[in-house]
């Protein structure tokens, strides 16, 4: 029992490593591009509220419609220039495996 353990330990570490080693080809041609300052978030934020404040009921339906898809336009480019913390599958995997060991 104790070598499966220290085998099955021993692969999923190499498998660690060996995934971690590997970049990602960075390509040349694509931009990167640059997030938005909290300033521009916080307008993007005022006007949902403002549209959110808004009185809807005298609009007619295409002014409603444009709404909804300004809102989404606004949540997804709020969403797409927000950080996030990213875990690779191999380190996600130790730390389970650790968890699993300790407890």
């Amino acid at each position: 029992m104790r070598k499966i353990k220290l085998f099955i330990l021993s692969v999923l570490t190499f498998s660690f490593f060996s995934i971690a080693s590997i970049q990602a080809k960075v390509d040349e041609k694509s931009e990167k591009k640059p997030t938005m300052t909290e300033a521009e978030i916080q307008v993007l934020v005022d006007r949902l509220e403002e549209i959110k404040t808004m009185d809807k009921s005298n609009l007619e339906r295409s002014e409603k419609k444009e709404l909804r898809s300004e809102v989404r336009e606004i949540k997804e480019e709020i969403k797409r220039n927000s950080g996030g913390v990213y875990l690779s599958i191999g380190a996600l995997l130790l730390v389970i495996i650790l968890l699993i060991l300790l407890l």
